[in-house]
């Protein structure tokens, strides 16, 4: 019997020692030869994580959690405020002054421009650094949020406009003023008569009357200044107040631009030969005034009434302007046209027929008192203003030229007839304004009457 010896005993592995890889018997000399494999590495000890790392760890998360909700938030929001608004047509809103942004998202609410307030206040509160505007804003249809907010803070308010035709006086000037309630505040005096220069001015809703006439007046003084140094050295005015006092009665003679510098003609030749300037509109001024007009024809008492503006009555200017001219005007006063003519009559088209001498002139006003007969003929409901000359007056007594009345520069009120007869105020805007008839022109043969010699 065979004894095992102890060095055949199997020897234990130390313990720190990793057991050697088992070879497993080859099946096949090729697989004898085949390297073995490797080992697999050690696995890393494990190590206790601190508390700082961890917190830090978790606040990077949820930083980034954070981060991704906020970005995505963003495109939303902006989506939702550039999505288009519910207005179906373009709104003008007032925004109250002093209107908090939660007032205005609520405004703006009620009047149907935006449909989430809310989202208009938080972006208009954070995602803009510069305030909402107060005034009256037009709103273009379906405006999104952000452009509302545009509107608010770049937009400028809604621009009105008031016009003031020329020839209107200062009083006449602030009743329109007051007339517009868009316009604030109280007048604190009537300007000076010829101060303010009639134009279209524009302003925002809220601002004062004021503020208008300032305006007015400052633009009078610009441009009186620019006119009267491009005067022609031959006008006999001496005063810059003079020239706006000449310019204002030519504005109240003729409502055509191309009449004007013949008009201011007529007037400039009358003064260099000291005839009087004979001009209707002075004799309703130094009768109403401020108010402008009359309403009504001139009466024959009134054409002789002596008063400080009353042209037929004084000589050379009247004390002061009776309107307020225009830069057209104006213009044509400081360079009127060079003329021999010394009168004119209305034409019945809001222009007038022009005269070197009385005969020719005396012609032009017959042949004009018949051209109103036929017009009252055809059409009785053309307004025709009147004048009623003394029961017992002697037309020969008015003769122009001749007797108590001076030779009247247009129509002097007289009837070969003794009838009633027509004067011309110059007023303009009323039922009775001469310058509203323009069915004939004299200058223009066909567009005449048949009429008999005068």
């Amino acid at each position: 019997m065979f004894r095992k010896r102890k060095t055949d005993a199997p020897v234990p592995s130390a313990p720190d020692q990793p057991a050697p890889p088992s070879r497993l018997a080859p099946r096949s000399p090729s697989e004898a030869i085949k390297p073995t494999a490797a080992p697999p590495p050690p696995a890393p000890p494990e190590r206790a994580r601190g508390g700082l790392l961890s917190a830090i760890s978790g606040f990077l998360t949820l930083f980034a959690i954070l981060g991704i909700g906020a970005m995505i938030g963003i495109v939303v929001l902006d989506r939702q405020t550039n999505e288009p608004g519910p207005l179906v047509n373009d709104k003008v809103v007032v925004v109250p002054a002093r209107s908090s942004v939660g007032e205005t998202a609520a405004l703006l609410a009620r009047e149907g421009v935006i449909e989430h307030p809310a989202l208009f206040e938080l972006t208009a509160r954070f995602a803009r650094k510069q305030p909402l505007k107060a005034g009256e804003f037009n709103f273009r249809a379906h405006a999104s949020i952000d452009d509302v907010i545009d509107t608010l803070i770049q937009g400028r308010p809604v621009q009105h406009a008031i016009t003031f035709p020329e020839g209107l006086t200062s009083e006449q000037i602030v009743a329109r003023l007051n007339d517009n309630d868009i316009l604030t505040g109280d007048i604190n005096e009537t300007p000076a008569e010829g101060s303010l220069l009639p134009d279209t001015y524009k302003f925002e809703r809220g601002d004062s009357r004021q503020k208008i006439l300032n305006l007015m007046r400052a633009k009078q003084r610009e441009v009186l200044n620019q006119v009267w140094n491009r005067r022609s050295a031959e006008i006999p005015v001496k005063t810059p107040q003079e020239l706006v006092t000449l310019a204002s009665i030519v504005e109240k003679e003729t409502g055509r631009a191309d009449e004007r510098p013949r008009v201011a003609g007529v007037f400039v030749n009358r003064m260099q030969k000291r005839m009087k300037l004979q001009s209707d509109p002075t004799i309703v001024y130094g009768l109403v005034g401020g108010r402008g007009t009359l309403g009504r024809g001139i009466m024959r008492s009134e054409i002789e009434r002596p008063t400080p503006y009353n042209t037929y009555v004084i000589e050379g200017l009247p004390p002061g302007p009776i309107a307020n001219p225009g830069r057209a005007a104006l213009e044509a006063v400081a360079n009127p046209s060079r003329t021999k003519e010394l009168y004119f009559v209305a034409d019945g088209t809001g222009g007038h027929v022009f005269a070197e001498t009385l005969d020719a002139h005396n012609r032009n006003v017959a042949r004009w008192r018949q051209v109103e007969r036929a017009k009252a003929a055809t059409d009785p409901s053309v307004p025709v203003d009147k004048v009623e000359p003394p029961p017992t007056a002697d037309p020969s007594a008015f003769t122009p030229g001749r007797g108590p009345s001076p030779s009247p520069m247009a129509y002097d009120g007289s009837d070969p007839n003794g009838a009633r007869s027509k004067a011309f105020d110059a007023s303009e805007g009323t039922a009775r304004d001469p310058l509203r008839n323009k069915t004939y022109d004299l200058t223009y043969p066909k567009t005449v009457p048949a009429l008999r010699n005068p």
